[in-house]
């Protein structure tokens, strides 16, 4: 005899809500076995448990229901074990921001404010390829890993300087702004439609230098915003950060250093 299990029963069987087991079957990562043309009860299988239990441990791994339903209706066991090893790796990913954000925060409690110290430099036009795009900040960091990507292979063997971006004043208000990633070329650069080749502008900046990982660069901003406060001396225009060493030359957060370019007046001497 067939056996049918009622929504509520499935539910406490694997420990999935109804909610959760409804959208499931809309988003099509599981569908019931049946269900009655009438009333529109769903009815799943014993068959479907072990399924929904390993839905349930996915999903408190964090996996997007899209990926979910590729491992479940893929019969290629080697793709299969792509897809969970992408997830784990990104998972391994974001539990090294995590520690990261934690030593930061503990060093904001515990330790007083270093100081820092800040350069005034005149810099001028930069020619360079670049990606000018309205970014979120919660975008932010798969967008420049993905934009500097392609500069790299657009500037090739031309690219001339370190890496640098323009942060517009919109996007630290608004959360959202457009962004410029560059890179300085001394020729002709490649690559797609994505990549142009720009005049980074003159400026007169107050540069401080950031030494590590990008969750405590904050902290620099605080600082020599501050010291531009101030003196007064701070004028519109975007934000400059200059990538001296960043993620493409270490895997070591301590490692990297970043200028954080703050534009100001002209100083006299």
């Amino acid at each position: 005899m067939r056996v049918r299990l009622s929504i509520g029963d499935f539910s406490r069987m694997t420990h999935l809500s109804v909610k959760a087991l409804r959208h499931y079957h809309d988003v099509g990562v599981l569908v019931p076995d049946e269900v009655d043309p009438a009333s529109g009860y769903r009815f799943y299988g014993p068959g479907q448990v072990p399924i929904a239990q390993v839905i349930r441990r996915f999903r408190d791994l964090g996996m997007p229901l899209e990926e979910i339903r590729q491992v479940l209706r893929t019969d290629d066991v080697d793709a299969r074990q792509k897809l969970i090893a992408a997830h784990l790796r990104r998972m391994r990913e974001q539990l090294a921001e995590t520690r990261s954000i934690v030593m930061s925060l503990r060093s904001l409690l515990e330790r007083p404010p270093a100081s820092i110290a800040v350069e005034h430099r005149s810099v001028g036009p930069i020619r360079a390829a670049a990606i000018a795009e309205r970014v979120s900040a919660a975008e932010l960091g798969e967008w420049w890993d993905a934009a500097f990507r392609a500069l790299e292979t657009a500037a090739g063997h031309q690219a001339a300087g370190p890496r640098g971006a323009l942060f517009s004043a919109e996007y630290f208000e608004l959360g959202v702004g457009e962004v410029v990633a560059y890179r300085p070329v001394a020729g002709e650069v490649g690559g797609d439609g994505r990549v142009g080749v720009t005049e980074i502008p003159s400026a007169e900046l107050a540069v401080a230098v950031h030494l590590g990982s990008q969750a405590d660069l904050d902290r620099a901003y605080g600082a020599l915003g501050t010291y531009v406060a101030e003196r007064e001396i701070g004028v519109a225009g975007p934000i400059r950060e200059v990538y001296l060493v960043s993620g493409f030359d270490t895997d070591d957060e301590a490692r990297h250093v970043t200028e954080v370019c703050w534009p100001v007046f002209r100083l006299n001497g």
